[in-house]
């Protein structure tokens, strides 16, 4: 040991007040400044409420052809992100890859392997399956199974530290996207469903239980519904085009009767927009109409929003026009639940202009900003019948749905769909008998032109397993027939419909169940049923069937039905 420290230390008096000199208390500061600090020493205590992941190495997953979910995407948002320094404001959190444990908490073992095996193929085995991956709508390349694990594994992240309450809220810049990707199969430029995956893994390492996700990026997110159809404790709320099921992913699973299965009937709300163009009026609507509401009562204890941001202004295959202020303002009415607990994962959005700004103006919002003001908004009526007939379905599940509430404005939807009808099919109003029938069908009866000149009449009629509409037309038809008092006169028209009709049904409908007597099911002419629940499948294989009736029925009168050589 060194002398003369042994001889310092011997002769300190720790009863005196010892003055370090003001040059060596300098020196000892300047020495620390330049020493890297302890992790469980941090300089300052931590200010950051909302963190973001953000990683370049998820660009790799690209196709050398060109597509519409390219690397950009991430990097533009990012980019703006910082140019406006609210990079700053937030903490940044480490990415990591998706663990196969994990994972198979929503995928089966076998999707893991199909995906994780995607790295492995060779030039030649990429190019000779690209028509099998195109039909998927999905490409595939080297580094796709690193980027998909990557994208799952950072909302994972996400998730987790707000769930945790190291955070109140964060934002999950990543690609691929997820909601597609079903539980046994990856499709729709989708490879792990992300949001899904992050909501298991929340429900399994921390105490939060009751999760709502929200959808609203333009397509269905199928796969993230399937993964939670028959589950009450994740509530799970989509917006997007559906398009009597024509849209992709396509098929009634997005459509408002799709409602969720078993224990999970009435946690899936789908709210399906029939036609393109839907905007912030439109969006706002359905939130304050029906989505809050349910969600208030469903009471989340964390909200992840599948943030696809294709249904914005300006994306040409989202065709739709939410501006920036109004995501702003729906993630604004979000962050009002789950006490602030509130994560954004990107999903869709293909406009890199308007996937940036919109999410510039989300994270604004996740940062404590309110959203700019929106002018008076008015939705359309396509989109007010859609949200009336949602809060009707899922008023069987919620009190808080009000559907008298959302009612629309009768006489203002029966001007459109009459316009729709004349504008699109020719069709024109059918006269009525008499001012009751005016009053109670105007606009609502209508044929196409050449109903004169056929014999045969093609009817269809909505409604028509709905007990009072059916009691009208029996009563209507009744009446307007009758001479005199001689019942002997007496026809009912409605009856000799349905005798010579053609009705396809599935097994499990209600006109064959045990409490419908046998005459309810010989008044109808023919009755056919085939053993399939979803509507596209059942109308497509009823097809043949309805083209062979109505041959059979124009073959009766075949003079009068087949146009004239001078025509």
């Amino acid at each position: 040991m060194d002398s003369s420290l042994l001889s310092s230390a011997d002769s300190m008096d720790v009863d005196k007040e010892f003055v370090q000199p003001p040059e060596e208390v300098a020196a000892v500061n300047a020495a620390l400044a330049r020493k890297p600090r302890a992790s469980s020493l941090p300089l300052k205590p931590p200010s950051h409420t909302v963190g973001f992941i953000y990683c370049s190495e998820m660009m790799l997953h690209c196709s050398p052809h060109g597509h519409p979910e390219q690397p950009l995407r991430i990097k533009s948002i990012f980019t703006l992100l910082v140019h406006n320094q609210l990079d700053k404001l937030m903490k940044w959190l480490p990415i990591r890859e998706v663990r196969r444990e994990e994972a198979l908490l929503v995928h089966s073992e076998d999707h893991w392997e199909k995906v994780i095996a995607l790295q492995h193929m060779t030039a030649q085995q990429r190019i000779d399956s690209e028509d099998y991956y195109d039909q998927m709508s999905l490409y595939v390349m080297s580094a796709t199974t690193r980027s998909a694990l990557l994208s799952c594994g950072g909302v994972v992240e996400a998730c987790l530290a707000v769930a945790r309450g190291e955070l109140k809220k964060s934002f999950a810049i990543v690609r691929p996207p997820g909601h597609h990707a079903e539980p046994d199969e990856h499709m729709g430029f989708c490879f792990f469903n992300n949001v899904a995956v992050a909501a298991r893994v929340v429900q399994q390492m921390t105490p939060i239980k009751r999760i709502l996700i929200l959808d609203w990026d333009v397509h269905h997110g199928n796969g993230t519904q399937r993964a939670f159809n028959e589950d009450p404790s994740v509530l799970y709320v989509s917006l997007h085009r559906y398009e009597q099921g024509i849209f992709y992913p396509c098929g009634p699973f997005g459509s408002m009767q799709s409602c969720g299965e078993g224990p999970g009937l009435g946690y899936s709300v789908n709210i399906p927009w029939p036609e393109k163009g839907m905007g912030d009026a439109e969006y706002i609507y359905a939130f304050q109409k029906v989505i809050m509401p349910i969600a208030m009562e469903f009471a989340p204890e964390l909200v992840i929003i599948s943030a696809g941001f294709d249904a914005a202004d300006g994306d040409e295959l989202g065709e739709c026009h939410v501006s920036p202020v109004g995501y702003a303002h729906m993630t604004h009415m979000l962050a009002g639940l789950a006490g602030g607990r509130l994560v954004v994962a990107l999903e869709g959005g293909y406009n890199l202009e308007s996937i940036s700004v919109s999410s510039l103006a989300v994270t604004k919002v996740l940062l404590g900003q309110a959203p700019d003001m929106l002018p008076p908004l008015t939705a359309n009526e396509a989109a007010t019948e859609t949200v009336w007939l949602v809060a009707r379905e899922q008023s069987k599940f919620w009190k808080s749905v009000d559907p008298k509430a959302c009612e629309p404005q009768q006489e203002i939807l029966k001007e459109h769909r009459q316009h729709y009808m004349y504008k699109n099919h020719d069709m024109m109003q059918v006269p009525m008998v008499s001012a009751d029938m005016e009053e109670r069908f105007q606009s609502q009866v209508m044929c196409t032109p050449d109903m004169f000149q056929n014999k045969t009449l093609v009817f269809f009629v909505h409604e028509l397993e709905c007990p009072h509409i059916q009691k009208t037309f029996e009563m209507h038809a009744h009446g307007t027939t009758r001479q005199g008092n001689n019942s002997r006169n007496d026809v009912f028209v409605f009856d000799r419909l349905l005798q010579n009709s053609l009705v396809i049904v599935p097994t499990t409908h209600p006109l064959f169940g045990p409490t419908v007597q046998s005459k309810e099911v010989r008044r109808h002419g023919a009755v056919i049923q085939i053993d399939e629940s979803r509507q596209i499948l059942l109308i497509s294989r009823a097809m043949p069937a309805i083209k062979d009736f109505v041959d059979e029925k124009l073959a009766t009168a075949p003079a009068t039905n087949r146009p004239s050589k001078s025509s």
